[in-house]
């Protein structure tokens, strides 16, 4: 098996699974984090020192720290939270169209709320246009910003300096959400010096587990709950908490940190080898040239995604067409026909996307198969 689809989610690591059986297979450990008998203390003691590895490890504070279920809950939670606590903060909310459908749904949502939510343009590179962003923000009435780091079907890397430079500048007011969902464990982050306000994370896509991730918010930026009950976490999501989910967040961001540099490097290896390959052979890159190296988006000539998707799939080999929350749609991807990626390409275009447990004897086996599928299937 060849499996390319990382950016969808990731097989669990044997370190997190490992932490889960251990966690869950510790009589000290199972009491409710809550409670103030031994037990309770216990857990709770432990889980206190697993959400400051978690914040070390993020660059911020770990009472900036809320667990969530994954990164959509985080993304509703920061812009829905943020703007019903801050009703005078603005009503103009700046993004793109490019972003993932969780902020692009949320936003939908606010919008039939009396919201005027700006949709900036992107150019091939899937980068925002930064004059316009500049424009808009010199209206004074924008509230936020929402963005995503790095775009899961292109890789395309957001200028986050450029746009906190900018919007300090013009609207340092202005609060800024980041999904940083496919950045995590990829790209260096220092939630400190990267000056958002709030952020999102999710564990599945850095070898954890799905039903766990984490939502940054800054302190003094203040919102309203999007679960309410006991009061937990601050009283920004009630619930009893999982010390057995957050220690696998915990566990897979160490490893994914620990890693992120010599992984970094050896899937760029990957990724030119399989762009070199795949341009001899008649292909299409979608993926700017400096996007992040975990994701390679291909149009293969002469096959609609889907056919080359299970064309792949007989071979053993796992891709996607767009992102796995829109592919029972089967239409081609947004993301590209935004970046002004002609329809037909769009159409025929497919997502790679790796992780540091991938080889260059799979790429080198995927390019031999891709050869094979169009002798099979293309009469060329």
């Amino acid at each position: 098996m060849i499996y390319f689809d990382n950016s969808a989610t990731t097989r669990t690591s044997d370190a997190v699974a490992k932490s889960i059986y251990d966690n869950l297979t510790n009589d000290e450990l199972f009491g409710n984090p809550g409670s103030l008998h031994k037990l309770g203390m216990t857990a709770g003691n432990k889980y206190n020192e697993i959400t400051a590895d978690i914040a070390k490890n993020l660059g911020c504070k770990n009472t900036e720290i809320i667990y969530t279920s994954c990164g959509t809950e985080g993304t509703n939670t920061a812009i829905l939270g943020y703007l019903s606590k801050n009703q005078r903060a603005g009503k103009t909310i700046i993004s793109t169209n490019t972003e993932h459908k969780a902020t692009l749904e949320t936003l939908g949502h606010i919008a039939k709320q009396g919201y005027n939510v700006v949709y900036l343009k992107v150019d091939k590179a899937g980068k925002p246009d930064l004059a316009a962003l500049e424009e808009e923000l010199a209206k004074g009435d924008t509230a936020m910003l929402c963005f995503t780091h790095v775009n899961n079907e292109t890789g395309s890397v957001l200028p986050i300096e450029d746009i906190m430079k900018i919007k300090n500048k013009v609207s340092p007011k202005t609060v800024v959400f980041l999904d940083c969902v496919q950045s995590l464990g990829k790209l260096e982050i220092n939630l400190a010096k990267l000056g958002v306000d709030m952020a999102s994370f999710s564990g599945h896509k850095i070898h954890g587990v799905k039903g766990v991730g984490v939502l940054y918010i800054k302190t003094n930026v203040r919102i309203d709950p999007f679960i309410r009950g006991g009061g937990q976490q601050s009283g920004l999501r009630s619930g009893t908490q999982s010390l057995m989910l957050a220690e696998s967040f915990a566990v897979a961001l160490k490893e994914a940190v620990e890693a992120r540099a010599n992984a970094f490097e050896h899937v760029s290896e990957i990724n030119a080898y399989l762009r070199e390959e795949l341009t001899k052979r008649g292909a299409t890159i979608n993926s700017p040239e400096d996007g992040l190296p975990f994701v390679l988006n291909v149009a293969f000539d002469g096959f609609q995604s889907e056919t080359m998707l299970h064309a792949l799939e007989s071979f053993g080999v796992y891709v996607s067409t767009v992102s796995a929350c829109s592919s029972k749609t089967k239409k081609p991807s947004y993301v590209l026909l935004e970046m002004g990626i002609d329809r037909k390409i769009a159409a025929n275009s497919v997502r790679l996307s790796f992780s540091r447990y991938n080889t260059m004897d799979e790429a080198k086996e995927f390019i031999a198969i891709v050869d094979k599928v169009y002798d099979m299937y293309l009469v060329r």
